[in-house]
Parts: C-alpha cells; structure tokens; sequence
C-alpha cells in the first residue's frame, strides 16, 4: 500500500508538511508522496494571474497515482479535496479517500462554492497580482494553536502565494462517487470551524472527530497514523 497527499491552499513542500507522518508510515511499510501543486509555484512557475491553476494541480496528482498500480490511499487536506476530486477519478489504483478538513465537490463545483462569497480574514488576497495567501501574524492562531513550538516557528518558512483563480475553478469529476470515502473532522479547526466540517462530510462514507486543529497530521501524527492504517 501506498499513500499521495495532497496538502492543502497556501503553502508549498508539501513533504514538509507530511514529515510527521510519512516516517511513522515507513515504520510499518507504508511508502508515501506528497505531488508537488503548480499552482502554489512548486513547479518553478510562480503563482499568480496567467499561472499554472486548478487544471495544473489535477495533472501533478493524477500523473503521480498513475505512476504505478500500488493499492492506494489519497489524502487529501483542505483544497486538496478540491484537487483529489478530480485527479482520483478513474484511477483503479485508488481504493479509499481520506478527507482532513477538506471538501467533496460535486462535478461543476468549485472550491468557493464551499465559502460565504467572501474571503476568510485570515487570508490576504491580491487582485492585482491575482494571488492569495494566509496571513503569516494569523498563521498560528488560526491553523497551528495546538501544534508544537517547533512546528509553528517552522511552517511560515513553508507558506506561498497560489493563483486565486484555483477558488473559482470548477471540478470535472467526483472521485468520492466512485472511491470509498472517510471524512476526518478537526474538532478545534480555527480555520474552518468544525460545523461547517460536519456539513461537508454529509457526502462521505464515514466520519471520524478527532480534537484537533486544522493540522492533525502535524499536532497529532500517530493518531491519523493509526486512522490511515485501519483503511
């Protein structure tokens, strides 16, 4: 078995990002990657008006899970659910879905048809450069509260400027019709307040609370270690 994570808006090294959990991984034989998403400039083209979008991120994901025909796990965190929707589809590889804080879109549904048409005050969004990201003096509080000190002083060197555009694309498949699905609610997200998590995971299979923030496979790596295990 193997796992792809798909991170989520905003930031880049996506390995940095899952390094808590892709060790705990290799200890019982588990390998995992963590694709690189264009539209986050982790393709060397810088994010932006123009720039590589939602289009881009699906074909960096897809061509990873086609890359072999390993049983596999996706999992996918906040936009990444946007993301995986579209790259799982068709996949045969591709045997269940976890979701972290994240999103199940129906085809023709786009990342802000999940928001209140307005953006989250955690997030800086620049028309002119036609960028966005999270507000590095909001990071912690709103995403990172119950992570430790190494992690919080860390993850601002991991943060980037996406496309805005990539909120208004929509998805041209829902893998999660197909694929088995888990959702994981993270009961003290700041970020996307745990209401509004249980309302998103109405369409998955299963649902699993965790009291956690909007980051548990930092915060709390063995227990999403122990949940990918039992899929």
């Amino acid at each position: 078995m193997r796992v792809v994570f798909v991170h989520g808006a905003c930031v880049q090294d996506g390995s940095w990002w899952w390094h808590r959990m892709s060790g705990l991984l290799e200890e019982h034989g588990v390998s995992s990657v963590a694709p690189a998403l264009p539209s986050c400039g982790e393709a060397g083209v810088p994010g932006g008006a123009g720039g590589p979008g939602l289009a881009e991120d699906v074909g960096a994901v897809r061509q990873v899970l086609q890359d072999g025909d390993e049983p596999t796990i996706v999992v996918a965190h906040s936009y990444g659910g946007i993301v995986a929707a579209e790259a799982a589809a068709g996949v045969e590889s591709v045997r269940h879905l976890l979701l972290i804080s994240s999103y199940l879109p129906e085809v023709g549904q786009s990342l802000s048809d999940f928001g209140d048409g307005s953006p989250a005050p955690f997030l800086d969004v620049d028309p002119a450069a036609g960028t966005f990201g999270v507000r590095p003096e909001l990071l912690v509080e709103t995403f990172l509260q119950d992570c430790d000190a190494d992690v919080q002083a860390e993850a601002a060197d991991h943060l980037a400027r996406q496309n805005v555009q990539v909120t208004g694309q929509p998805v041209w498949a829902a893998a999660w019709h197909d694929v088995p699905s888990t959702y994981l609610v993270c009961a003290r997200d700041a970020g996307t307040p745990a209401r509004l998590q249980r309302e998103f995971a109405r369409r998955a299979g299963r649902v699993v609370e965790l009291d956690a923030g909007h980051h548990p496979f930092l915060s709390q790596p063995v227990a999403v270690r122990d949940l990918l295990l039992s899929l």
